[in-house]
């Protein structure tokens, strides 16, 4: 039975949960991608993310829930009748054929036949420029290519949702940066519904109109990249996206402040409710930072034990007093290892973020 829906929602997955034995994947798994929009289903190994896209897709049928598409529920139907383009992390192209026939394939299977079939070759492959490839063999052309001819085969047909599974993890880095960038200009310029999975967050920030952040099976936070990581919505979100360091801390409520174990308070934000006196963990982000004077407000004294060399500026892994250490961006010659430093959080940077903590601080 066909439900209506809202005119930009596409597809929505309701409470979604699955089951491998006595395993359990994904839980209560819940979220909408409107109308072409993109959305990164992104999330560590085990997390959830790839059962969820071959729940999606119909390889994986869940215990319980339902996956619709344009208010259809498609939950019951075959992966073959839920008319989606796929790209697979290995591709799956058949080296005995040539471009064009592996393009091609797809189409034939669903029944297209005669000039049809070369027409939308042809489109196809022009869209992820690779017109006049359709001789060539796929043994015979580059890592990159053979990914853009994954993708034209699955947009050949035309479909109304297109899932990514992994789809540049077997690149390497420097092909895979150049073939990101193209693969968010030719899915753009598609227009199609697309959900991909990831685990790599500069992929899913790039590629992504909203990210879907899954751990351990369960959907942790959807929203923009920016969202994500100025607003994370759990410790695990805050800990999870970009980098950050967990400094352990009181919660001081009355003023917003939070004391480390040197005595130092620095002002933060809580992700709910604390307790006055409760123990507590800060998330701070390294350009959160800086190397401030003794005797500035919110100094924590502390000794430099690493740098990272990161272009114009240097990461500094920082040791404070009381045990926690901190990592900071700045100036490469902000200081060398070994130096007794002085912290503060940036009075106009994003403040901390507090969690309940360990009791480790006194």
């Amino acid at each position: 039975m066909t439900a209506p829906v809202p005119e930009t929602l596409f597809l929505a997955l309701e409470h979604l949960d699955k089951r491998f034995g006595g395993l359990h994947v994904t839980r209560d798994v819940s979220f909408s991608v409107a109308r072409s929009e993109i959305l990164a289903l992104l999330g560590p190994s085990g997390s959830g993310k790839t059962t969820v896209l071959r729940m999606i897709a119909g390889f994986e049928t869940p215990d319980s829930g339902r996956v619709i598409v344009a208010g259809e529920d498609v939950t019951a139907l075959a992966p073959e009748r839920r008319r989606f383009g796929i790209v697979f992390q290995h591709y799956a192209l058949f080296p005995h054929m040539t471009v064009g026939q592996n393009v091609a394939f797809g189409l034939e299977a669903r029944g297209r036949r005669g000039s049809e079939v070369g027409d939308r070759v042809g489109r196809a492959l022009a869209a992820v420029d690779l017109g006049g490839f359709e001789s060539r063999r796929v043994t015979e052309i580059s890592g990159g290519q053979q990914q853009r001819v994954a993708l034209a085969r699955a947009l050949a047909p035309e479909p109304r949702v297109l899932l990514l599974d992994e789809p540049l993890s077997n690149l390497d880095p420097s092909l895979r940066e150049r073939t990101r960038r193209e693969l968010a200009r030719i899915v753009r310029g598609a227009g199609i519904t697309t959900l991909f999975v990831t685990h790599e967050q500069e992929e899913a920030f790039e590629l992504g109109d909203r990210v879907a952040l899954l751990n351990q099976g369960k959907l942790e936070q959807l929203g923009t990249p920016q969202e994500l990581y100025g607003s994370p919505a759990s410790r695990f979100v805050a800990e999870f996206i970009g980098r950050s360091s967990v400094v352990p801390g009181i919660w001081e409520k009355q003023t917003g402040r939070a004391r480390l174990a040197a005595g130092t308070a620095w002002r933060a934000v809580a992700a709910r409710d604390l307790l006055d006196g409760s123990p507590v963990d800060l998330v701070v982000r390294p350009e959160a930072l800086a190397f401030v004077g003794a005797r500035d407000g919110g100094a924590a004294e502390g000794r430099v034990l690493e740098t990272r060399f990161a272009g114009r500026e240097t990461y500094f892994s920082v040791a404070l007093e009381g045990g926690a250490e901190v990592e900071i961006l700045a100036a490469p010659d902000a200081a060398q290892p070994g130096w007794k430093v002085f912290v503060a959080p940036l009075p106009a940077g994003p403040l901390p973020r507090v969690y309940p903590g360990t009791g480790k601080a006194e």
